[in-house]
């Protein structure tokens, strides 16, 4: 096994090491997909928040807890150890993760008041340390190798597992619930997140084991967070990125969130969710799977602008399928997901040559600020994306656990449908104004080689 931080800029990883890589994700999806599908149902039928009061709770910590990104990313890029900067997160990051998630979905006996507190509270601190964990985890794939086509087969590795790992959750969580709470939902929630937890820490265990970190920063170099920053608002590619992530991230975000209130309350089918939630992610997965397929012949930025075309396309389609139509609805489903599916292993190697193109730039690495950045603007649009589904529900008169009026029926059926497809329409537009691509992008590379 090589040793760490050989520094060989180019190296052309293994499968091993890539699927070890990727396995971790498997592990953060256990997290990050339940929240994704179940926190706000969670809230508003198992808790008893109110959708508003959850709305805006879910808004104010994903900001705060997104603040914390860019601090996590200045600190990971300041551990020295004989590990590496990034890898002994993965080591010692998952044990308080698994408590916060049992936290998190625990639910004591308290008045409104007292139940918004503990949600704050919880849902912070589930946060906080999932930045801790996940962060540097993110980071590491701009440190294995700086081949742009290997770092495309690495993130579409990772992603491959964080879908699959999302669709098992959404296939299985909530049998789970059923299974293991005996008919009590609030009990069933909590040994769910228990048996994640285990599951997780083994697995960011085997991820920490099988990795290795090879490109180290310039020598001699010693900066501040501020120059780290600084150099990120002068870095115009990463500039797009960053607003590209937090829009793509609320069509994510929304389509995820609203699915279990389109089945119970719109289709009124929710015997079907966790199929439809299931193939979604399988969907995802088959086409994170295709990435580095489609980047050998297509330019990363001009097939993420036809693939988010798609999506805005066959999203506003969507809202026009009858709600008996369920061939129809999973179809359609299933085609925007596999549209989406490589976005993230696109965009995670673009950041990768994003922070290539700052040291080439500035003379200064900061891979885990460009990362954790990167996390802020995905959290900054996910907790826009989750805040305003259930905003929206509170304004058309949501009522939990009860059947819907009219109105609240159209605007269920729009949170999964034509909102998402919007902000995919939008990210089209972000996308023209990316040109880190091609022959600069080699010539950079080469340059740093030389260097």
């Amino acid at each position: 096994m090589p040793p760490v931080n050989v520094n060989d800029r180019l190296a052309r990883l293994g499968w091993g090491e890539k699927l070890g890589f990727g396995f971790g994700d498997f592990g953060f999806n256990l997290y990050w997909t339940t929240v994704a599908s179940f926190l706000a149902a969670f809230y508003t039928d198992v808790f008893g928040i109110s959708a508003a009061a959850a709305g805006t709770m879910v808004f104010v910590t994903r900001i705060i807890d997104a603040i914390t990104d860019p601090l996590m990313g200045a600190a990971a890029d300041r551990t020295e150890t004989r590990f590496g900067k990034f890898r002994p997160y993965l080591l010692f990051g998952g044990i308080p993760l698994a408590a916060a998630g049992v936290l998190t979905f625990t639910t004591p006996d308290l008045d409104g008041s007292g139940k918004l507190i503990w949600a704050y509270a919880t849902y912070s601190i589930l946060m906080l340390t999932d930045t801790v964990a996940s962060m540097p985890s993110s980071a590491l794939s701009g440190v294995m190798t700086a081949r742009s086509q290997e770092r495309t087969t690495l993130i579409s590795a990772r992603f491959l597992f964080a879908f699959t790992g999302g669709a098992l959750v959404n296939k299985f969580t909530l049998p789970l619930v059923d299974w293991l709470g005996a008919g009590d939902p609030a009990r069933g929630w909590q040994l769910t997140m228990v048996l994640y937890g285990v599951l997780a820490i083994m697995i960011f265990w085997v991820s920490f084991a099988t990795t290795r970190e090879r490109i180290t920063p310039p020598q001699k170099e010693n900066t501040k967070p501020q120059e780290d920053i600084r150099d990120l608002l002068g870095n115009r590619p990463w500039l797009i990125l960053f607003a590209l992530a937090m829009i793509i991230m609320m069509t994510f975000t929304m389509r995820a969130g609203s699915a279990y209130y389109y089945f119970n309350y719109y289709v009124e089918r929710a015997d079907l969710l966790p199929d439809y939630l299931f193939w979604q992610m399988v969907a995802y997965a088959v086409g994170a799977l295709l990435a580095p397929v489609m980047t050998r012949y297509i330019d990363k930025a001009k097939l993420l602008m036809l693939l988010m075309g798609i999506v805005g396309f066959l999203s506003i389609l969507f809202y026009f399928v009858p709600k008996d139509m369920i061939w129809a609805i999973f179809t359609l489903n299933i085609l925007i997901s596999l549209a989406l599916g490589p976005k993230s292993p696109l965009t995670w190697s673009m950041y990768a040559d994003t922070a290539d193109y700052n040291e080439w730039k500035h003379g200064r690495r900061a891979t885990a600020m460009t990362f954790a950045a990167a996390s802020f603007a995905q959290k900054l649009g996910g907790s826009l994306g989750s805040a305003g589904m259930l905003w929206v529900l509170g304004a058309i008169g949501y009522v939990a656990n009860q059947a819907q009026s009219g109105a609240s029926q159209t605007g269920i059926a729009l949170l999964q449908t034509v909102f998402p497809g919007l902000f995919a329409v939008i990210a089209v537009v972000v996308i023209r104004f990316y040109d880190l691509t091609g022959s600069q992008l080699e010539r950079i590379q080469q340059d740093l080689q030389q260097r």
